[in-house]
């Protein structure tokens, strides 16, 4: 076996050339809470959206007062300065969210040391939403993102209806939370919409729910289906959110060729003063993930976990299961240290048949810093894999790390979504629920 001066000196050799491909490797961005210009208000940008993320908003309440109801009831850019001032004057940017703040503004050419936010404003009031559009896809390596999109949320279904001129680089993904995790309000929405499901669980419903699903699909141009679940998610379970997942949703995405991406362990309103910024983290129940990939083979599961402790399971499961394809570093596991632990956990027991992340960006600007810190740490992991792969004697060529990049920044899920081609068939597991 090589001894340990090779190995040091492959793994510098490597590093460059890991480097240089990851460098210039084009992304994927298989989820976002963006929109396309054509969305106006509704995709947000600018120096004062970057710094009111949630991240940042309950960071900033790390140090008093706590007065969250002049926050809220400032305007926006009153509590951006509010949180420049506490993050980024009071104290040095250190955490993962502020530092992401400097390395966008440093990459667009602009002086965060500066201090004066009047300046970065307009810089950023001189722009139009599409030439920002486009300087951020550039810098950020982007050639592709996947939005959410919810048929629930009433300000984006008006633009919906407006039939909107769209950019294709920005790509239609159907989020149906309310659906599957409040029933009696979606009921309610899906009756104004003129999909009257009447008061009970039954074929009925079904028959209402999968027009309801079906038209959306088709109207958004939907790559796939998705949800956020509690840790609390259970199936099979005697419970209104496994009925209709096992009677409507996945028969809707098995047929229509749509995964179901499923985002597990968020506990909605650890602290609702802070809104959106107040959701916490819960360990998720896999079995109920090893229940669906196991009843529905036909279907296809894209996952990803909010809980440190779930991601060895989820990779043994994606072992277990062609069915299931985890995807990123989610939310709180979006940290240099957590991404490396779970990248290298998933290339050294799935190869690259994973996606290794997706930016979760709400803000069109942090493209620019999730992918370019996400990047630092794929090139580390990549080098330590090839390193050792070298070692065993097999050294990797340009074409061959070119090839696991580009599977790892979006190719493998395009892969994974292409074999979810609609199919005819009665699935599900043994079992009749009577209407409810």
């Amino acid at each position: 076996m090589p001894g340990y001066t090779f190995i040091v000196q492959v793994g510098s050799q490597l590093f460059s050339r890991v480097e240089r491909v990851v460098s210039q490797a084009r992304v994927a961005d298989i989820h976002t809470h963006l929109y396309d210009p054509g969305f106006h208000s509704l995709l947000k940008w600018g120096i004062d959206e970057l710094l009111v993320y949630h991240y940042l908003v309950s960071e900033s309440f790390r140090s008093g007062p706590w007065d969250y109801d002049r926050f809220w009831s400032a305007s926006t850019s009153q509590q951006a300065e509010w949180i420049w001032n506490r993050l980024f004057v009071a104290q040095s940017p250190l955490s993962e969210a502020a530092r992401g703040v400097i390395t966008t503004l440093n990459s667009l050419g602009l002086d965060p040391r500066s201090g004066d936010l009047a300046l970065l404003r307009q810089w950023f009031s001189l722009r139009t939403p599409e030439q920002h559009v486009e300087q951020v896809l550039e810098v950020a390596g982007v050639e592709s993102v996947c939005m959410t999109n919810s048929p629930f949320d009433s300000e984006e279904t008006v633009y919906w209806q407006r039939t909107p001129r769209r950019d294709p680089r920005f790509v239609g993904a159907l989020r149906i939370d309310p659906l599957l995790l409040n029933w009696r309000e979606a009921r309610l929405t899906l009756k104004e919409q003129g999909y009257d499901p009447g008061e009970s669980l039954n074929d009925a419903a079904v028959t209402a729910i999968r027009r309801f699903l079906e038209d959306w699909t088709r109207r958004i141009e939907s790559r796939y289906c998705m949800v956020s679940t509690p840790p609390e998610f259970a199936f099979p379970a005697e419970t209104d959110s496994a009925w209709i997942l096992e009677k409507a949703v996945l028969p809707h995405c098995r047929d229509h060729g749509q995964a179901f991406a499923m985002m597990m362990g968020v506990r909605r309103g650890v602290n609702p003063r802070l809104r959106m910024a107040g959701d916490g983290v819960g360990q998720a129940d896999l079995t109920a993930l090893a229940s669906l990939c196991r009843c529905f083979p036909e279907n296809r599961f894209l996952v990803t976990c909010l809980s440190r402790e779930c991601q060895q399971e989820l990779v043994i499961l994606a072992r277990k299961f062609p069915n299931l394809h985890p995807f990123g570093c989610w939310w709180f596991n979006n940290t240099p240290q957590l991404i490396e632990e779970t990248t290298t956990l998933r290339l050294d027991l799935l190869g690259t048949s994973f996606t290794f992340q997706h930016s979760d960006s709400r803000v069109l600007d942090q493209l620019i810093y999730k992918w370019k810190h996400s990047r630092v740490v794929l090139v580390d992991c990549l080098t330590q894999a090839y390193t050792r792969l070298a070692a065993s004697g097999w050294v990797p060529t340009d074409v061959e790390m070119e090839r696991d990049v580009h599977r790892l920044l979006g190719g493998s899920f395009n892969e994974f979504l292409e074999g979810a081609r609609p199919v005819r068939h009665e699935g599900g597991i043994a079992r009749d629920f009577e209407s409810r």
